[in-house]
């Protein structure tokens, strides 16, 4: 079977512009990970690589590598090798409706898509729909009031008062940390309205009640008919003031908590409710003492996989295609282990010390000099038996980064 893994930011997504340190980590992470599993089920697999990336030679187990300089390469790309593979596998942002457009490409062209239907896309896309959903299958999700982006800032302020601080004011259709704020008062509401307006495209945003608990997430695979939790995630995520960044630092994959069953129920009910959701789903929630609040669904692969797959007793990879294709999944999925991933925001490497840093166990994203500003940002990966094991292996792969990359002079 032949398959094209395309990731959107590794994949000339950003041709001609700055990559995005932080989302480049990821992207590039989930792209490896995902096109091992593929070549270890015995696939042959193509992928698209930016070409400041390919020069770069980084460690890909791919059978082809197509080089992409423009954005329209993409585009014409992606069609002609659709048509000339059995399946394609997407992995790009819903934001901006770019997930759904991909996917839309590749059906249109022919090919055989591995990832969740159009309709379930844009449905999972928006977040009143998610909680709509919710609502009617009897799960909680956070008190949220929908804005519009160009509403006077006297009513947006009556809202917040309204919902009571602290508030995280977000996109509706936003993906990750983009245009988040954490809130504690009303003299933040400006900058933090200002910052949707910046990092969104979209004409509504949720100003939403602040849920504390566990930030956490559960992984599945779909058939579109069943839906079957594979782990519960813990997420490390900083939520920042309107003023600075809010960021997804990493996770561990499998979260022991005492609401891992109630999570999982409530990860499969909100699957079902929307519908159209196939293959790789994660539902984002937070743990509160009583129960599981649903925060958001992601009709696509999430960085969750890289340590999914290091712990789970069966390829991941082709239980997506097991699941789209013939509607069957796992049997007896269980976990050995824990695996911990983080981003670490380094300086930039000379590209000469690359190799180094490609054969260092645990980075499994490196550091590529390709990105805006002074730094980049890698991320590591360990699996062990216990936690603290795999926390002590994690940060001996951190030191042994930071000393290539000082040994070797710093590339600013």
């Amino acid at each position: 079977m032949r398959i094209l893994v395309y990731e959107h930011v590794v994949g000339g997504g950003f041709a001609g512009e700055h990559f995005p340190s932080n989302i480049l980590s990821e992207g590039y992470a989930m792209l490896r990970g995902l096109i091992s599993d593929f070549k270890a089920a015995g696939w042959e697999v193509t992928t698209f690589l930016d070409s400041r990336l390919r020069r770069l030679s980084p460690p890909l187990a791919a059978d082809i590598v197509v080089p992409i300089n423009t954005k329209d390469c993409v585009d014409e790309n992606l069609k002609k090798t659709s048509e000339n593979v059995d399946c394609v596998y997407v992995i790009a942002p819903e934001s901006g409706g770019t997930l759904r457009n991909l996917v839309g490409e590749v059906e249109a062209s022919g090919g055989k898509s591995l990832n969740c239907k159009v309709e379930g896309i844009e449905k999972a896309s928006n977040k009143m729909e998610v909680y709509r959903a919710a609502e009617r299958v009897g799960l909680r999700t956070p008190e949220t009031v929908v804005a519009d982006i160009h509403e006077d800032i006297k009513v947006i302020r009556r809202f917040a008062r309204d919902l009571g601080y602290p508030l995280v004011f977000k996109p509706v259709d936003g993906v990750g940390s983009s245009g988040l704020s954490a809130l504690r008062d009303e003299t933040q509401v400006v900058t933090a309205v200002e910052k949707v307006r910046r990092e969104s495209e979209g004409e509504a945003f949720i100003i939403q009640k602040l849920v504390s608990g566990v930030a956490s997430s559960v992984s599945l695979i779909s058939t579109g008919g069943e839906a079957l939790p594979l782990t519960l995630n813990g997420q490390i995520v900083r939520l920042a003031s309107p003023r600075s960044d809010s960021s997804y630092e990493g996770g561990f994959v499998p979260l022991d908590h005492e609401l891992r069953s109630e999570a999982f129920e409530a990860a499969r009910l909100i699957v079902g409710a929307l519908g159209g959701l196939v293959g790789y789903v994660g539902v984002d929630m937070v743990l509160t003492d009583e129960e599981p609040v649903i925060v958001e669904v992601n009709p696509r692969l999430t960085t969750s996989y890289v340590g999914l797959r290091k712990v789970v007793n069966f390829n991941p990879a082709q239980a997506v295609a097991d699941a789209v294709l013939e509607r069957r999944l796992p049997r007896e999925p269980c976990t050995d282990g824990y695996a911990l991933f983080r981003k670490v925001r380094v300086p930039k490497p000379p590209p000469r010390v690359l190799p180094e840093i490609y054969g260092l166990k645990g980075v499994f994203s490196p550091p590529f000099p390709v990105t805006g500003g002074r730094g980049s940002c890698a991320l590591i990966l360990s699996h062990s038996s216990d936690m603290s094991r795999a926390e002590d292996e994690l940060q001996k792969s951190k030191r042994s980064l930071l000393s290539i990359i000082r040994g070797g002079g710093c590339a600013w």
